[in-house]
């Protein structure tokens, strides 16, 4: 089995001496893992974490691990990796994919928000306005999709103060009056996503990321 696409490398560890386990998303494939023979030894090329290329994957059987040959094009990271909010902001999107989004599955819509999310932290003031726009993306494509035009209650679309944990959408002050202590409060925030991934995390019987819980 063979699989030729263009990726972005979101997480490499090594497994022996010379080689690495890598995860690569891809637009029309989702994640792929594959073994990256040489990369941890590669002293030309060598694999970075958010940089995008042309990705071939390999294997025998469609069950095993595959073998990549990934030829980097770009590094999406490299204009960010100053901006210490930025690369925070690019490594916990990339450990969200990388935890939550199941292997060969594509998520076309995600793919494109990722690199218009490394794309437009770029010169950023507040990275994190850029990432939480991202994170409602991410939410939307794990069938989480919030929804802030009218109260759920009463289908009011004035003062919405508050959004429900179990329905992601909004509600108006006087239909959420007597459950203030059971309902997220508006604006949207990171806080508020946070939570919402925190319970996505619990129910696929995962760990949240580390550090996507330190902002």
């Amino acid at each position: 089995m063979q699989i030729e696409t263009t990726g972005i490398l979101i997480n490499i560890r090594a497994f022996s001496e010379r080689d690495c386990v890598a995860h690569i998303f891809t637009r029309d494939n989702g994640v792929l893992v594959g073994m990256l023979r040489g990369g941890a030894v590669a002293k030309k090329n060598r694999p970075l974490i958010g940089q995008m290329g042309n990705v071939s994957w390999t294997a025998r059987l469609d069950s095993q691990l595959g073998v990549f040959h990934f030829e980097s094009e770009k590094n999406l990271s490299a204009p960010i990796l100053l901006n210490t909010d930025a690369l925070k902001c690019m490594n916990a999107a990339f450990a969200l994919i990388y935890t939550l989004i199941p292997e060969r599955e594509s998520y076309e819509t995600l793919y494109d928000s990722t690199v218009k999310l490394l794309q437009d932290m770029v010169g950023s003031q507040n990275p994190y306005d850029v990432y939480l726009e991202w994170e409602i993306s991410f939410l939307r494509d794990l069938g989480y999709a919030l929804d802030l035009s009218k109260c759920s209650g009463c289908q009011k679309t004035e003062n919405l103060c508050y959004l429900s944990p179990k329905t992601g959408r909004a509600v108006c002050a006087d239909c959420g009056a007597p459950y203030v202590d059971k309902l997220y409060k508006l604006p949207l925030s990171l806080n508020v996503t946070r939570r919402f991934i925190s319970g996505i995390c619990d129910i696929q019987g995962v760990d949240m990321p580390n550090i996507r819980k330190i902002f």
